[in-house]
């Protein structure tokens, strides 16, 4: 009887186990109320249009601890500087922003929505330093980290899906 019993028992184990995997992830509300000090700017965002060009580049220029709603344009319509490694998605949004950097540090720019990401020193791209998601149960979706020196920089943004993606450049402390 022991034998059946436990047979039966090994049985049903797996179906459990497969139960348990297929139960639906825990979810959340996203919330912005208990981000990070760094990230405390992010729920009040401006407006700003991203430029479609190098030209377009002096009206398109982002505060560092300042959060945006930048507003992006069709990918076909933007001319970038460097060539985005990341393919492009069939109607892919993309824009361009500058920033200037007031000291040297580590610098973390955060999206609202999946997009490529560069930022651009001298018509070259920069290797980021860290990537990863934002803090849990927020609207920030993305982070990548950037080691700069002071100066100017242009970011662009190359495949989202979104028309207005929120954006904030921050200096890590």
């Amino acid at each position: 009887m022991r034998s059946i019993l436990l047979a039966l028992a090994l049985l049903a184990a797996p179906a459990a186990v497969q139960a348990q995997a297929a139960a639906p992830p825990e979810t959340c509300v996203a919330k912005d109320a208990d981000l990070p000090p760094e990230l405390a700017a992010w729920r009040d965002r401006a407006p700003l249009a991203a430029a479609r060009g190098v030209s377009g580049l002096d009206k398109a220029v982002l505060a560092p601890g300042k959060a945006y709603a930048a507003t992006l344009s069709p990918a076909a319509d933007v001319t970038y500087p460097v060539k985005p490694d990341r393919p492009a998605i069939p109607d892919g949004k993309g824009g361009l922003l500058a920033f200037d950097a007031p000291v040297a540090g580590t610098y973390a720019v955060a999206l609202g929505a999946g997009a490529w990401v560069d930022v651009i020193k001298d018509g070259v791209a920069l290797r980021s330093t860290a990537h990863g998601h934002g803090p849990a149960c927020s609207t920030v979706r993305k982070i990548v980290n950037f080691d700069l020196r002071p100066g100017r920089y242009v970011i662009q943004i190359a495949s989202s899906a979104e028309t207005t993606l929120p954006i904030l450049v921050t200096v890590k402390p």
